[in-house]
């Protein structure tokens, strides 16, 4: 938009639209949903690329703040994600600079069994239901930056250094690249994901798709929660197969040590900034259509003007995607993987005007690039890691996208 012109918004309730992601009119989709509810977005009334830079979610924040500050905003509905809505992904390395928020013309929206539309200046609104999308057909993969041996060598030299005390947890990502007979539709993508993990937090932003588990912070008024997973093993082929390898996960010392330093991360970066925190005192076992989790829930009570990216800027990055210490696992990783992760691994999701919103972490994605998917998967590194474990973890990390392509 021209600098100077001010947004006019219209939120208004509506009859249940039905499924939100089959309502998206074209394959540059913003969504996110999680169980049937959520929002869905398309067309831009404004968009920003945030610059690299270590204080580049305050930019992001103040950008926002002043563009709908001047907005005009008719809002009858009053819910988290109603009102004027910026959907964002930014970089996982403050390095880099793809970092982008979007602030779509229109949004659908069903939140606690009720549900919304909100326009800017006027634009077309709800749409039919859509002509039949085609699925991505002959896919064909390729490695990524790194070969599955180069990538083994990798975690092997990870582990030669946390072993001599450099630091206690690195997390090694490794690529996948996938190409089909045409351009990649990522409705149909959307719509996969949703249906096999619906527990999950389905997303779209600037061409990333995924289905991630991984709840960074939500902010409704006063009130935070944060998920944190780390600690990870395969389902098994029946139920008490899946028994018996929850109940090793939650028994490995190694994967407790992984957990431990992400939630105590997590716990330490949110103190200062709530005057509540509640945290249990050991995890619990999340179980995906894929995988088994370590998993701790947190909440809090965020002090007054405080908004959602100042928890972001607070929490990114955590252990369970970076490492810790923070700043040796970041070079580390640099080191390493050889390669720019973009916004895998960063924060996804999205804030509306009141500074309430929900971010993720860009988990179980991939890039899409018209016929050109990339995917990311990575795996939390320690002094037992063992590096064909950690090839196999990543393995299954990267089923879920290959399912949301090949079906």
């Amino acid at each position: 938009m021209d600098a100077g012109e001010r947004l006019v918004v219209r939120s208004t309730p509506l009859a249940d639209p039905g499924d939100l992601l089959a309502r998206l009119p074209h394959a540059q989709a913003l969504a996110w949903v999680r169980g049937g509810e959520g929002i869905v977005g398309w067309g831009e009334a404004a968009r920003i690329v945030v610059p690299g830079a270590e204080d580049r979610f305050a930019r992001a924040g103040q950008w926002l703040g002043d563009l709908f500050a001047a907005a005009d905003i008719d809002d009858t509905v009053q819910l988290p994600g109603t009102g004027p809505v910026a959907f964002g992904g930014f970089s996982f390395d403050p390095k880099s600079s793809d970092s982008v928020l979007i602030v779509p013309k229109v949004v659908l929206g069903r939140r606690g069994g009720r549900a919304w539309l909100t326009t800017i200046d006027d634009a077309a609104g709800r749409p039919a239901l859509l002509r039949q999308q085609l699925p991505p057909s002959r896919v064909s993969w390729s490695d990524g930056t790194l070969t599955a041996p180069q990538w083994q060598r990798a975690v092997a030299a990870a582990v030669e250094r946390i072993r001599e005390g450099r630091l206690g947890k690195a997390v090694l990502a490794r690529d996948l690249r996938a190409h089909a007979d045409r351009p990649i539709d990522t409705r149909v993508l959307l719509a996969r994901l949703a249906d096999r993990f619906p527990a999950c937090y389905t997303f779209a932003c600037a061409g990333l798709v995924g289905a991630t588990p991984e709840l960074l912070v939500r902010r409704v008024g006063d009130r935070v929660d944060s998920f944190v997973l780390a600690g990870t093993t395969a389902r098994g082929t029946n139920p008490a197969d899946d028994a018996a390898r929850g109940a090793a996960l939650f028994a490995s010392a190694k994967d407790r040590e992984e957990h431990a330093y992400a939630a105590e991360m997590v716990a330490g970066a949110l103190a200062p900034l709530c005057t509540r925190l509640d945290m249990p005192a050991e995890p619990e076992l999340f179980t995906l259509a894929n995988v088994i989790h370590l998993a701790t829930p947190v909440h809090a009570r965020l002090e007054p003007r405080r908004s959602v990216f100042d928890v972001v800027a607070a929490l990114h990055p955590t252990p369970a995607v970076c490492g810790t210490p923070t700043d040796v696992a970041m070079d580390l990783i640099r080191e390493l993987e050889v390669m720019d992760r973009g916004r895998y691994a960063g924060p996804v999701g999205w804030v509306d005007a009141r500074g309430d919103g929900e971010w993720g972490i860009a988990l179980r994605c991939a890039e899409i690039d018209g016929p050109r998917a990339r995917l990311f998967a990575g795996c939390g590194i320690v002094a037992d890691s063992v590096p064909e474990d950690e090839l196999a973890e990543a393995q299954a990390k990267f089923r879920v996208m290959q399912y949301a392509l090949e079906g």
